[in-house]
């Protein structure tokens, strides 16, 4: 399969300290952990991954989220602990529902020391994170690294820190239009590759207002740059294939060489796929799509109906995983049957939480492992990469 290389995170890395248990000082170093924070006992981290799994719209869309999480706590228990103590991972499924990802965040809130990797579409209403009590009582909010963020309130959250950044500038969140930002450099990519002529059909998941405003983003810097769009398309992540027919007769009629369904699910793009090559579409030289689609079933479900997907991806490809320590570490914790692109990205947040509370233990000492001293190592990160992942 085809693939390009996209590392949207910057290149160079913040880490507050290499090592995953850090001790400071002879006093330090003699005082026992104690119970510091809520999800903070002297011997455990408890901390909360929000992800929609069990859902009938797209089942188990986000379970690569839940795995890597998972799997970053065994590398973390692996190689002693985080602040002198062991992470217990709490999954917490959100179900692609408003309610239940609401109901997720109070839970996470009451038993969690921070949420990572969430993973949930339809969080619009952030109150609950953001007034949360600290074990003394005082509402310093949870923190929330999670992989993507969906909704306004959740992309501008003053809690939440992605690691894949939103792309609704947030000073323009009550402007009429609000401003966004996108990656094109696949688009460059395949300008360079393919001519300067590319044209082509452009497909929004349509369930979500707020997913379809970060397609229109991502696609309107794609046409800003030359390729443009000859019909624009809703489709519903629980479309059957016969849905995706008026796609393809539009590709033909228009010669399409170009074609992207943004911001779906990879079941989406195979249902795209299947209904293109039985109607025998033959003139797209760019089938082109996000990190959903660089998950095993995308090939497992698609066989040589997807041959040729162009995926713009956030991390290291794993195949490449000589080439990066926590890439490896990425896939022997999470286990090769279980990686996503989604699930780096999830991994990814662990590593940042990772670097966060390592910089308040160097701080202050284990015992000074709190929201709040997390909040303040994360308002200090000016630049990430995972360890290079």
């Amino acid at each position: 399969m085809k693939r390009i290389r996209l590392v949207a995170l910057s290149a160079t890395v913040l880490v507050a300290l290499a090592g995953s248990t850090v001790v400071v000082g002879a006093q330090a170093a003699k005082q026992a952990n104690k119970a510091t924070e809520v999800g903070v006992t002297a011997t455990e981290i408890h901390i909360a991954v929000i992800a929609d799994v069990n859902t009938p719209l797209a089942p188990g869309l986000f379970q690569g989220s839940v795995d890597a999480v998972r799997g970053f706590a065994k590398y973390i228990n692996a190689n002693g602990g985080l602040a002198g103590r062991k992470i217990v991972v709490d999954f917490i499924d959100s179900k692609l529902d408003a309610n239940e990802s609401r109901n997720a965040m109070i839970k996470a809130c009451s038993q969690d020391f921070a949420m990572v990797g969430t993973s949930a579409l339809f969080v619009d209403n952030v109150d609950d994170i953001v007034g949360c009590n600290d074990q003394a009582g005082q509402a310093v909010g949870i923190p929330d690294i999670p992989f993507t963020t969906t909704e306004v309130v959740h992309q501008c959250s003053p809690v939440s820190f992605p690691v894949t950044p939103p792309s609704l500038i947030c000073a323009t969140k009550d402007q009429h239009p609000q401003t966004y930002e996108a990656n094109v450099g696949r688009g460059y990519f395949f300008q360079k590759k393919y001519g300067k002529d590319l044209h082509g059909i452009y497909g929004f998941s349509a369930d979500l207002k707020s997913i379809k405003n970060t397609g229109i983003a991502s696609t309107a810097a794609v046409t800003a740059i030359g390729i443009k769009s000859n019909a624009t398309f809703d489709i519903s992540g629980s479309a059957p294939q016969s849905a995706y027919t008026p796609i393809v007769q539009a590709i033909k009629n228009k010669n399409s060489n170009y074609t992207i369904l943004t911001n779906g699910t990879f079941s989406m793009n195979v249902e795209l796929r299947k209904e293109a090559t039985l109607q025998g579409v033959s003139s797209v030289k760019v089938w082109d799509c996000t990190n959903a689609c660089y998950d095993p079933q995308f090939l497992a479900q698609g066989g040589a109906n997807v041959e040729g997907e162009y995926i713009a991806i956030n991390q290291l490809p794993f195949e490449e995983a000589n080439s990066n320590k926590m890439l490896a570490n990425f896939i022997k914790y999470t286990g090769k049957d279980k990686i996503t692109g989604f699930g780096a990205d999830a991994w990814a947040a662990g590593v940042m939480l990772r670097d966060a509370v390592n910089a308040a233990v160097k701080q202050g000492g284990n015992n000074a492992l709190t929201r709040k001293a997390v909040f303040d190592a994360l308002g200090k990160m000016t630049a990430f990469n995972a360890d290079g992942m």
